[in-house]
């Protein structure tokens, strides 16, 4: 195909297939936000503190962050449209067993079973999307539908407030019977099937025993230490341990291993997958732990309620909205380190503010940041996700899905949890001066940023014939 073309145009069968997809990551997404406002409403409801509360929504992120590396092979093994659609079925399930959870035990064991399914939803969904689109499309589709993943932090305490307002907490997860369902149907109509690979691959199950687990642990371990009530120090620690030492012992595994691997540790040192993989993991790092510090100091520090605090936080989304939007139209002509890079800038000015976090500081100045914010972050995921979506061959797309897939969610998920640490830690310096803790945790933020920028650097100067 000619560099200087015209891109195809994405049709109406694509975009639907892309809505179809989308409903899935949407409702994966939007779930490990919306019960975050109703901590307060389960800790009445079961008689149980805080601390042993927060683990509903601790055991969904461990039960994702333990799943999303099985993506590739499962859709390797069943096909990505089975795989997908079984997924789906499962989230189904846990939301309605969640809703009907009679203790906090078996609410907790049944998020465990709604996060394991709903870890294979973003990974497989952008495999078959970018196996629909093609490399010449796949630009543009991803620009749009990567939106979700940004939105649903902004969206999912609005959602989850007003569902509170007017129903009692099980609606928390009967939300999701209806988009659920709607996908099932539209998706076996709309969306291609992705026939399994040819050659059946071995499960890995060493490196499965030492991947999710460990990354389940490490992520564990950071969250005690940041939320000390829960877990004891000394546990804490020595899970932060344990997992960093399975992670290695996985590497190790990956690289002498003469099978396929659940996730080739090789594949990271290939351009332009390595700094990829750094964009993502800070990405998600930045925008999760923004979104975890910012509600936090608004409804402590300033006294607003959840509902009040989300709307507040409402530009980000708009300001993601419209940045995908520009990102549509450039992500075909502009080299993806120019895109990369002035997403960054943005991601950074935007943050700039809030390490001047206090009293003095207007509400219209945390909204403009956070508009700033959600429209550069937009610049950054899907020029990132298309560059090596066009440069892996379609048999490798389920696997190199859940790659990037996992260093997002590892991103957002031990960025939050070690943010939550730096935030304890100044919080204990600055006594019950609460404005000057948090915004100490935000120069770290900050920092995240530059460290990206560093790494997008090495990004393609120009668009070359792969990424025409």
């Amino acid at each position: 195909m000619s560099t200087t073309g015209s891109p195809p145009e994405v049709g109406a069968a694509l975009w639907r297939t892309a809505f179809v997809l989308v409903l899935g990551t949407f409702m994966a997404t939007l779930d490990s936000t919306i019960v975050s406002v109703g901590v307060s409403t389960l800790a009445e409801e079961f008689g149980a503190p805080v601390t042993d509360i927060q683990w509903v929504s601790t055991a969904y992120l461990l039960a994702v962050v333990a799943a999303v590396p099985a993506s590739g092979w499962l859709a390797d093994r069943f096909g990505g449209r089975r795989t997908w659609l079984l997924a789906v079925a499962g989230f189904l399930l846990g939301s309605l067993l969640c809703a009907l959870a009679w203790s906090l035990p078996s609410l907790i064991a049944f998020r465990v079973l709604q996060g394991l399914a709903g870890g294979l939803l973003p990974p497989t969904g952008q495999a078959l999307l970018a196996r629909a689109a093609g490399r010449e499309r796949i630009g543009r589709v991803i620009s749009i539908v990567g939106v979700v993943p940004l939105l649903s932090p902004v969206l999912g305490p609005l959602l989850g407030g007003s569902i509170l307002g007017i129903a009692d907490w099980p609606w928390l997860f009967y939300v999701n019977l209806p988009i659920g369902l709607v996908a099932i149907v539209l998706a076996r109509r709309f969306v291609p099937a992705a026939p399994p690979a040819g050659e059946r691959v071995p499960f890995d199950f060493r490196g499965a025993a030492l991947l999710s687990p460990g990354l389940a642990v490490l992520v564990f371990g950071l969250t005690g230490i940041g939320h000390e009530q829960a877990v004891p120090t000394v546990v804490a620690v020595l899970a932060v341990a344990a997992g960093a030492l399975m992670l290695a012992g996985f590497v190790l595994h990956g690289l002498r291993t003469s099978r396929v691997p659940l996730i080739d540790p090789r594949l990271f040192t290939r351009p332009p997958f390595g700094v990829a993989a750094l964009a993502l993991v800070v990405l998600g790092a930045s925008v999760f732990g923004t979104m975890f510090l910012l509600p936090l100091y608004l409804q402590t520090g300033e006294g607003l309620s959840a509902w009040e605090s989300g709307l507040l936080l409402a530009p980000q989304g708009a300001g993601a909205l419209a940045g995908s939007l520009l990102v549509n139209r450039l992500v075909d002509a502009v080299a993806p380190r120019t895109l990369v890079l002035t997403g960054i800038a943005l991601v950074a000015a935007g943050t700039a503010a809030f390490t001047q976090l206090g009293p003095g500081l207007p509400d219209f100045v945390i909204a403009l940041s956070l508009l700033v914010r959600g429209f550069g972050a937009a610049m950054i995921g899907a020029p990132v996700m298309t560059l090596v979506y066009r440069r892996i061959a379609p048999a490798h797309l389920p696997r190199a899905a859940g790659a990037l897939n996992l260093l997002n969610t590892v991103g957002g998920s031990i960025g939050t949890a070690a943010l939550a640490v730096v935030l304890q830690h100044r919080l204990t310096a600055r006594g019950t001066d609460l404005p000057a803790a948090f915004a100490d945790t935000f120069w770290w933020v900050l920092a995240l940023a530059l460290v990206a920028a560093a790494g997008a650097l090495r990004l393609p100067r120009k668009k070359d014939a792969q990424d025409a």
